[in-house]
């Protein structure tokens, strides 16, 4: 009501009712869950095309068990929906994955996906070094190359006897220029470092400091050829050891040699040699450390086919992982807030492995013996070890190592890819929650390999299906019922049977169909089942149409990639299967295979034993909820109610327009909106719908006359 004007002039009011929309919500949906080669396991991934199935979860196996899940999903995909696709569990599937060393591997690990892997395996202690990013065989004989900044250079020396590891090195700088902040001086002293590595005839040499003449001793960065901070042949170098005592003075002139370290490693392949300056420049201290007065963080983790398994290329570098951080806090300089630690980025984008036990034991690292004096303080692995905030460490290094993915293993049963019911129906419970996951068909793929497994599995779908109330579960028959069954009366028999044991429902579509199609992978022709068709046929329908149209006949039904089917019935035996809820799969002459029915899976006479009006109800409902969502916590009067009919009606007016409806009623008003209602804190709105119904039956009658009778005689009396 209006505010009242106590004196002449022009009151200016304002009435929302734009707020909320209705549109059209199917984003046409689908939803398988088999075992496939690769890919997370019990976690719903949306696939939009088959190169991208493939990349995800692998290429179909030459089984019947595993084939046809793939290809189902391919056939769902190739009519142009998206597919959340779900790797089921298998209590033998294990990560392939190796130990630092090579001597222990993990033989049970099973990390199932992301979230598994954040949960439970992302954290210290971890017994595996890096493992397959999912399980499966597919990822034995991979190779993880890890390369920090070991050391600095490498040094010819003919002999290395009474050399050993953490022994200190030195050599003498006399007038030495040293490039400082905007001017340049000499510097006399002498050079400092730690023995990291020992050959036959080479020592690896991490470089430390930098002593004066006056004995005051700084860091110093390596720079190769940088004759202030580089050990340089010609020099005499020393060894000193823990008691501070010298071992040996080599003069690196003639066959020995000073080298850059990094220059001479290479990745620990089989079959190939590959330097690891040819991937990328030596990992070096990452601005994130250096700004917090840290050191040696840098890290490149690459990943190789080694024997080309997985690409059929031997030696081929399938990701490069360069310039990672040991700091669990390190990010990116270039592109903040990305985090560089080395195992959340692995974990982030790698496509193949994840990390887990890092290496910074009491061997690794380049700490000094105990007992040098205190000019060679030791850098210790207790003050260095991995996985810290950057902040003071200087952090412990292994140099240039391999790791080889072995002990991954496949499913167990019969086939090696054969999906227990009890799993299959884990993984599609993943989609009972519809405020969690958005689906509008749960595919049924194949069944098992007992009939009564099958009917369970389908039944367990029809039930989800039945529970959200917002999509349908799309069924095909067992496969030994109809496929290699020569007697047509006889799969007519099966499927009957078959279906007749599942339970009534609007929100399923039972069919007869498997199609013979081409299995490009195996260079094999195939049978699959057609469950996956019929909901591309749902999806095909709304994406070129409606989706209150009905997916059936010659217009909408045709299936992709059909070459013939395992089972045509006739139209005595259609006569059987329609009234008993069974949508034909049918071969015709001329036109092609086809879907030739439109009934859902309920099992009485109602508007809604038919899919197009099922799916203009599922369309109409979701839309007009979230419509309604909108007026949740608004207040029930007349403004709100008056706010909800002009989006509803609008909304139906367009589906009316494209032939989804004869007619409709919205009523939302004080009718149903009573005292009581509205003191109840709800908000009622009732909605009639006439659906536009499909035509299943044509009637053609001719008459033929005598030549003399008028047809005004004889019309509408035969």
């Amino acid at each position: 009501m209006a505010t009242p004007q106590l004196s002449p002039g022009v009151l200016v009011r304002e009435v929302d009712l734009t707020v909320g929309r209705a549109e059209n919500v199917l984003d046409n949906i689908g939803a398988i869950a088999g075992p496939f080669e690769i890919g997370p396991i019990d976690e719903a991934t949306d696939i939009t095309t088959e190169q991208q199935l493939i990349n995800t979860f692998g290429k179909p196996i030459s089984t019947d068990a595993q084939y046809e899940y793939w290809m189902s999903a391919a056939s769902f995909l190739s009519y142009g929906g998206v597919l959340k696709v779900v790797r089921t569990d298998d209590d033998d599937l294990v990560n392939a994955n190796g130990s630092r060393g090579h001597t222990v591997q993990v033989t049970d690990l099973k990390i199932k996906n992301y979230d598994d892997y954040v949960a439970n395996y992302a954290g210290v202690g971890q017994t595996f070094g890096y493992a397959a990013k999912t399980p499966g065989t597919w990822a034995n004989n991979l190779k993880v190359c890890v390369i920090d900044n070991f050391a600095d250079q490498q040094l010819g020396i003919g002999t290395t006897a009474g050399v050993a590891v953490g022994q200190g090195v030195t050599v003498s700088l006399t007038n030495q220029v040293v490039a400082g902040s905007g001017d340049t001086s000499n510097f006399t002293g002498y050079l400092k470092g730690i023995v990291t590595g020992i050959g036959e005839t080479t020592v690896d040499v991490k470089i430390t400091n930098r002593v004066t003449s006056a004995g005051v001793s700084t860091d110093v960065t390596y720079a190769q050829g940088d004759q202030a901070r580089s050990f340089l042949a010609g020099n005499d170098v020393s060894f000193i050891n823990s008691s501070a005592v010298g071992v040996a003075t080599i003069s690196l002139v003639g066959g020995n040699y000073a080298k850059d370290w990094y220059d001479q490693q290479t990745l620990g392949l089989t079959n190939s040699t590959v330097f690891w300056k040819s991937i990328s420049p030596r990992p070096l201290t990452t601005q994130w450390a250096e700004d917090r007065s840290s050191k040696n963080d840098g890290i490149h983790v690459v990943v190789v086919d080694d024997l080309g398994d997985v690409t059929g290329i031997q030696g081929n570098i399938l990701e490069k992982n360069l310039n990672l951080s040991k700091a669990s806090d390190a990010v990116s300089a270039e592109n903040a807030p990305q985090k560089i630690y080395y195992k959340d980025f692995i974990a982030d984008f790698s496509e193949y492995v994840y990390a887990g036990d890092d290496p910074s034991d009491g061997s690794d690292g380049f700490a000094a013996a105990s007992g040098f004096s205190s000019g060679y303080t030791p850098i210790t692995t207790a003050s260095g070890g991995w996985n810290r905030n950057a902040q003071g460490i200087t952090f412990n290094v292994i140099g240039n190592d391999t790791y080889t993915l072995v002990s991954g293993k496949d499913y167990s049963a019969t086939g090696g890819f054969t999906a227990t019911l009890g799993n299959l129906i884990t993984s599609y419970n993943l989609f009972k929650n519809k405020d969690e996951i958005a689906v509008d068909f749960l595919i049924g793929g194949p069944g098992l390999a007992d009939k009564a497994q099958s009917q369970a599995k389908a039944g367990r779908l029809i039930s989800i299906a039945g529970g959200r109330k917002d999509c349908m579960a799309v069924i095909s028959p067992h496969r030994a019922d109809v496929v290699d069954v020569t007697n047509a009366d006889t799969q007519t028999d099966n499927i009957i049977k078959f279906y007749s044991s599942l339970g009534s429902s609007s929100y399923a579509v039972f069919d007869t169909g498997y199609k013979y199609t081409f299995d490009r992978f195996n260079n094999k022709f195939r049978f699959i089942p057609t469950n996956a068709d019929v909901a591309g046929l749902m999806v095909r329908t709304a994406v070129n149409s409606f989706p209150w149209f009905s997916p059936a006949g010659q217009q909408r039904g045709i299936l992709n990639n059909a070459i013939k089917l395992a089972y045509n019935p006739d139209k005595a035996q259609r006569d059987q299967l329609y009234p008993l809820r069974i949508n034909s799969i049918v071969n015709q002459p001329g036109v092609g295979i086809m879907l030739f029915g439109d009934k859902t899976a309920l099992g009485f006479a109602s508007a809604f034993d038919r899919i197009n009006v099922r799916r203009l109800f599922l369309t109409i409902e979701q839309s007009l909820q979230k419509a309604a969502e909108a007026q949740l916590f608004e207040l029930n009067d007349q403004v709100t109610r008056a706010n909800f009919v002009n989006i509803v009606e609008p909304f139906l007016r367009d589906v009316e327009a494209k032939r989804g409806l004869n007619g409709f009623l919205v009523i939302c008003d004080e009718t149903n909106n009573t005292p009581d209602v509205i003191d109840n804190n709800e908000f009622r709105a009732d909605i009639f719908l006439k659906p536009a119904k499909s035509i299943n039956y044509v009637t053609l009658t001719f008459v033929a006359t005598r030549t003399g009778v008028s047809f005004e005689e004889v019309a509408g009396r035969v």
